[in-house]
């Protein structure tokens, strides 16, 4: 494929860039992954690399572990990633960088730039490069927070998983044991390296600002998904004078987060259930698998199924083609299937209907073709890799797990509850959602044990008066980051505005709107803000074959750089594939 490009020169203010090529976004763009990020030479500098495909570079930032009091014996080596803008007639209108967090915290922002960079751009415009980076303990930045010694021994400990607190009684004092020996086996294991010392997002913001100033740009242009609005926000109260364009989509509430409360995170969880009762009922049983009567119907009838595999787990006998060995579909199982699928209605809620109708004639082949994760797989226990937490991840891995609760847990409030104390919280959390607050539960499990602390951790509040005001966009229900939320955080940042997405699910990628994309394509391009109570429609609705065509008076936004079509493509390919935004949570284990 023939691309055409056209050379220019830029000088940033300290010489980091000599070239850059523009490129037409029709150009060859394919991603051949031969690339060891261990060629690169960490540098103090930027020093952009050629990597992946035509339009990447490469580069590995050196920065000190420890921000207050930095030494030359404890370093940290961030990988970054940049998509070149792309223009195949005019080059005067560059706008620069637009950074990229795909949330977590734990995902990777390099493996989310190399699958789905392409359709960010074409939302922001492809006059910004898009910048991304693995965050210190994470993919391909090192030290990596790892805290096993090998892939096997990870997976043996997945194996001994005990199930959600409300499977069965007792649970819930294994899952807290467990999870104290895991926080001691990690803080052990990694206490050498120092990392999680200096894993807070406060430090994360530094590196990001330090990223920022060594591309010779003066102020941020930033979108952040779930844990990357934390990111955003922590950015914005840090350095309130260089935001120049922020956009926080499915927003977790600073306050919760830094108190480590972890309750109201739930708020909209059951009412995103509701969702599939309501939409089940609408779309009827040719479209939903398990439609009955009316939603109060279906919701009984679930109520019913999970009762049953409770007391008579489902067996799946083994097959040619999986599982090799007998497997049980429990209830455990059925609810952390249930809770992934609220993440992303759209896209699975009518694949679990058919798996739940299944499951009521005692089938579990559905179920096992549904998940990916439905037994253990003995051909890649033997063939895992594994790397040395010193050693960058070249390959495709979409983030670092263990680096999860090692940021969660330093952002939060030094952790102490009792496992009594604990058990009142559980209660409180299925009170707030009787369908995922018992898998849930994870997010504030993982903190269980964890005695080191944060070096450098931000006092708050997370707030100030940015140079720009913070575009924050929410469904009117999120699952794990209610509308309320973002409606909290905006209180935090004057002249700030909500956008609202009329769907459900996390971040609002859950839905495709193109409604959503053209105002994030306004405000990246012309700063347009969006008027206080607009609400978009999404281009879809659960149990729909096709998307939906839904309409919004976009007319007085003035966008250039393209017709809705290439929005629309763009904004549906993130949907699909947004699994990304929803992936990087507390291990159940």
């Amino acid at each position: 494929m023939t691309t055409t490009t056209t050379t220019t020169t830029t000088t940033t203010s300290n010489s980091l860039e000599v070239s850059r090529q523009w490129q037409d976004p029709k150009g060859d763009d394919d991603d051949d992954g031969n690339f060891e990020w261990a060629g690169i030479a960490p540098s103090r500098s930027i020093e952009w690399h050629p990597c992946f495909s035509k339009r990447l570079d490469c580069a590995r930032l050196d920065v000190p572990m420890d921000w207050q009091d930095p030494t030359e014996d404890r370093r940290v080596v961030l990988a970054i990633m940049r998509l070149r803008a792309a223009t195949a007639t005019n080059t005067s209108d560059y706008r620069g960088p637009v950074f990229f967090n795909p949330g977590g915290p734990g995902g990777s922002g390099i493996w989310s730039l190399r699958d789905h960079g392409k359709h960010l751009q074409t939302v922001v415009g492809v006059n910004h490069d898009i910048v991304s980076f693995d965050p210190r303990g994470i993919g391909a930045s090192v030290p990596r927070i790892e805290c096993w010694g090998s892939a096997q021994d990870r997976m043996i400990w997945d194996l001994q998983d005990v199930g959600v607190v409300d499977a069965h009684p007792g649970v819930l004092y294994d899952a807290y044991a467990r999870a104290a020996a895991f926080s001691r086996l990690c803080e052990q294991n990694l206490e050498a390296s120092g990392i999680l010392h200096h894993s807070s997002t406060t430090s994360h913001a530094r590196d990001m600002l330090e990223i920022l100033e060594k591309m010779g740009e003066t102020k941020l242009r930033y979108w952040g998904f779930s844990y990357g609005t934390v990111l955003g926000g922590m950015f914005a109260a840090l350095y309130p004078d260089k935001v120049e364009r922020m956009v926080n989509d499915g927003n977790v509430d600073y306050r919760e987060w830094f108190d480590g409360a972890y309750i109201n995170f739930l708020h909209d969880t059951d009412t995103v259930m509701d969702a599939f009762y309501d939409f089940c009922f609408q779309a009827g049983p040719l479209k939903c698998a398990f439609c009955a009567a009316s939603p109060a119907s279906i919701r009984a009838r679930l109520d019913a199924l999970l009762a049953t595999i409770l007391v008579t787990p489902i067996l799946i006998p083994p097959a040619e083609h999986g599982p090799a060995m007998p497997e049980l579909v429990t209830y455990s199982k059925v609810k952390r299937m249930i809770s992934t699928a609220l993440y992303q209605p759209i896209h699975r809620f009518r694949r679990v209907a058919e798996v739940f109708a299944a499951l009521e004639l005692g089938n579990g082949r559905p179920y096992y073709e549904y998940t990916s994760q439905a037994g253990p797989d003995p051909a890649a226990f033997c063939s895992a890799e594994s790397v040395p937490p010193t050693v960058p991840i070249s390959g495709s891995t979409e983030g670092t797990a263990d680096a999860f609760p090692a940021i969660m847990c330093s952002d939060g409030q030094p952790f102490n509850s009792t496992i009594h104390e604990f058990e009142d919280y559980a209660r409180r959390l299925q009170e707030m959602s009787s369908v995922a607050g018992s898998v849930q539960i994870v997010f504030r499990l993982s903190c269980v044990g964890r005695q080191m602390r944060p070096k450098w951790r931000f006092a708050g509040p997370v707030a100030g008066n940015t140079s720009f005001p913070v575009l924050f966009v929410a469904n009117i229900a999120d699952n794990v980051t209610p509308l309320i939320s973002a409606t909290n955080n905006s209180a935090a940042f004057p002249r700030s505005v909500v956008l609202v997405q009329n769907s459900y699910g996390h971040t609002s990628l859950a839905a495709a709107s193109t409604c959503t994309a053209r105002f994030i394509r306004a405000y990246f391009q012309n700063g347009t803000i969006p008027a206080a109570n607009t609400v978009c429609e999404p281009d879809a609705i659960p149990f729909e074959a096709a998307f939906a065509d839904h309409s919004h008076d976009l007319d007085a936004l003035d966008v250039d750089g393209g017709p809705d079509g290439e929005l629309t493509t763009a904004i549906r390919a993130l949907s699909r594939g947004a699994s990304w935004a929803s992936n990087f949570r507390p291990r159940y284990s």
